[in-house]
């Protein structure tokens, strides 16, 4: 399959997350335990990832699994990470609004593309450096308007802690998936195995959170697994099914095309779903949406995009033609 279809899969996928989301709420509120969510997408993702690896173990010769365990140890750090960055998440939102943090979460893609350079060796053209730059920038502009409804007069008079925690959560977001990129192609692997390393720690990670909520609740509403399921209907499975395949397009991406594509995938399905809240919800398109989807479509043809497209470099010609001719006198 072709990067670009990949691409395309998690751009629609993503842009629908939100709006699944959104649609699985009744009267405003969730129904249903959300944490619950990211634990079940993670078991989800572990049993496709199985069985795909069983159908492989099938064949003759079997696929590459390396069992070592100075390699298996590897794969909980993704997870670490997250969890860390989840948790300043929360500690950022104490100081600044939701439409200064959902701002400032655009760092993560020129983070990316820094830590993309810097740990994965991967060099980038000062064209694609400008591209991605200019991503940051058409993200960040279809959203200056509040996000929605919401002033951005506050923008800038949060306390300095408020923005030295909104850049570590960018780079924590950006480190996260770096390093998930290079557990990938670290080795060759199959990606199913990969994949089952991955989302088994991803599961027991969320199963910790899960208990650790039952403890900061003291237990009050009883064990997470006795109301697993409570709540849920229709639309809340398509989240779980959503937030999973998402997940799967994306160790699909890091293991055979990079984090920038991704970046661009996630870029372009935020400014989607901008634009189909406009039809679905209450949302009114802004002059800042249009502006951010143009500049961003001009980042996407300058990073993807040949340079004999974007450049119109002078024609050579033949030294047997530009030479002068000599004529006897």
């Amino acid at each position: 399959m072709q990067w670009y279809v990949v691409a395309s899969l998690l751009t629609l996928l993503t842009s629908s997350q939100g709006i699944l989301t959104t649609l699985s709420q009744t009267h405003g509120r969730y129904n249903y335990d959300y944490a619950t969510i990211p634990f079940l997408a993670e078991i989800f993702k572990l049993l496709v990832s199985t069985i795909f690896l069983w159908r492989e173990c099938k064949k003759s010769p079997p696929p590459r699994m390396t069992t070592e365990w100075k390699t298996v140890r590897l794969y909980p750090i993704p997870s670490i990470i997250y969890l860390i960055h989840n948790n300043v998440q929360f500690a950022t939102l104490t100081f600044v609004d939701t439409s200064t943090y959902q701002i400032m979460g655009n760092l993560k893609i020129v983070t990316t593309g820094i830590l993309f350079r810097l740990f994965l060796k991967r060099k980038l053209s000062n064209l694609q450096w400008m591209a991605i730059v200019l991503l940051a920038v058409g993200t960040t502009t279809s959203q200056v308007k509040g996000c929605g409804e919401a002033s951005c007069d506050s923008l800038f008079s949060s306390p300095i802690q408020g923005y030295m925690l909104g850049v570590l959560s960018a780079c924590l977001s950006a480190l996260a998936g770096v390093y998930t990129e290079f557990l990938m192609k670290k080795n060759n692997d199959t990606l199913y195995w990969q994949n089952v390393q991955l989302y088994t720690f991803g599961a027991i990670f969320n199963m910790g959170r899960l208990f650790l909520d039952d403890f900061r609740g003291g237990f009050e509403n009883g064990p997470w697994w006795d109301r697993l399921f409570n709540g849920y209907t229709i639309t809340t499975w398509l989240v779980v099914l959503n937030l999973g395949s998402t997940g799967l397009l994306v160790s699909w991406l890091m293991k055979y095309a990079d984090n920038i594509v991704k970046v661009y995938s996630t870029s372009m399905a935020m400014l989607l779903t901008m634009v189909l809240s406009v039809f679905l919800f209450t949302f009114k398109p802004t002059l800042q949406l249009l502006l951010g989807i143009i500049i961003c479509i001009m980042s996407l043809q300058m990073y993807f995009a040949p340079p004999s497209t974007l450049v119109d470099l002078p024609v050579s010609v033949p030294a047997s033609q530009s030479a002068p001719v000599k004529t006897d006198s």
